[in-house]
């Protein structure tokens, strides 16, 4: 369905330019749900915002590719990728913003913005298009939709607000659901609640998701496949399973090991990654990881390492280039 492929998004920032995404590859199949991890700062959401073309003024996709069942679309101009995106009214893909707070228009009523989006998708009145953004209200679980039509964001609790914004993003009938940080800042019940909403989505619409996210635990039990991003580049991928019981990437070993273990009878300290996320603007030499890897060898600052197949994963990591 989508290949990445070598995507590289770089940046204007006063004099400098910052890589902020860096040779990214990766592919979604049909009816899959992939998850895509990382610290904050490691290039998950401008990945995302690459491949929809939702970049700030200041960025640019320096190289790669983003094909669509063959299309590239960084070869067509901005018209003609959107009337592509959506032809015969049905959207190819779709995006959850993270903060649904900021992305909804606080001076109109959720009702306004769904019409809106509904009739730029559907040959449909406004009457019609009112009728299928309640059943949507309805589909995403909010409660009375026929009155919360009428409500504006600020009168909505935030997990309220991010069901607005599925159902906003079911309205265009997307093939593939982007969703970035789909359970940020909501509370554990909610974010149950959020998770399940998105696999029933899916199965019901029988549509692709694809998942940003800092939970493991979430990636882990949801995921058909997982990503691991370190500051612009993926380090590591490979099913939850082999991830899990077995991770190569030192840093994927340091995110796992940091999960604190709820059984209380087991008694282990949570292994913290030491140090911060490197600044774009001063990306470290040869493995990006070096400076904060327990496991790192004098040649980790020279060389660069490249993808290589380990096992049954894929591993950026100069421990297995022999």
């Amino acid at each position: 369905m989508l290949k990445v492929h070598n995507l590289k998004t770089v940046f204007k920032v006063g004099h400098d330019t910052v890589t902020a995404v860096d040779d990214v590859s990766f592919n979604v199949k049909n009816n899959q749900f992939v998850g895509v991890v990382g610290e904050s700062g490691s290039g998950k959401s401008v990945t995302m915002l690459s491949i929809m073309d939702l970049l700030a003024h200041n960025g640019r996709i320096e190289s790669g590719q983003v094909i669509w069942e063959g299309q590239d679309l960084l070869t067509l101009s901005t018209r003609e990728r959107r009337q592509y995106m959506a032809s015969d009214g049905v959207s190819k893909m779709g995006l959850i913003f993270q903060n649904p707070m900021a992305a909804l228009n606080p001076v109109f009523t959720v009702g306004n913005q769904m019409i809106e989006t509904i009739q730029l998708h559907q040959k449909v009145d406004k009457d019609e298009a009112r009728s299928i953004a309640i059943e949507l209200l309805r589909q995403v679980n909010i409660p009375d939709p026929d009155a919360r039509i009428n409500a504006y964001s600020h009168e909505l609790s935030l997990g309220m607000c991010q069901r607005v914004m599925v159902a906003l993003t079911l309205a265009i009938q997307p093939r593939l659901l982007i969703a970035d940080e789909p359970t940020a800042s909501l509370d554990v019940t909610i974010q149950a609640q959020m998770i399940d909403l998105i696999q029933s989505i899916r199965a019901s619409h029988q549509m692709s998701i694809l998942m940003i996210s800092h939970d493991l635990g979430l990636v882990a039990q949801h995921c058909d496949y997982i990503y691991v991003m370190y500051l612009g580049r993926i380090v590591e991928s490979g099913t939850p399973n082999a991830l899990f019981v077995s991770p190569k990437h030192p840093y994927t070993q340091a995110l796992i090991s940091s999960i604190p273990n709820p059984d209380p009878r087991v008694k282990t300290i949570p292994q913290l990654i030491q140090g911060d996320v490197p600044s774009p603007l001063n990306i470290p030499s040869g493995c990006r990881f070096h400076p904060r890897c327990p496991q790192a060898m004098p040649e980790c600052s020279r060389v660069t390492p490249t993808m290589k197949t380990v096992d049954d994963r894929w591993v950026e990591c100069l421990l297995y280039e022999k």
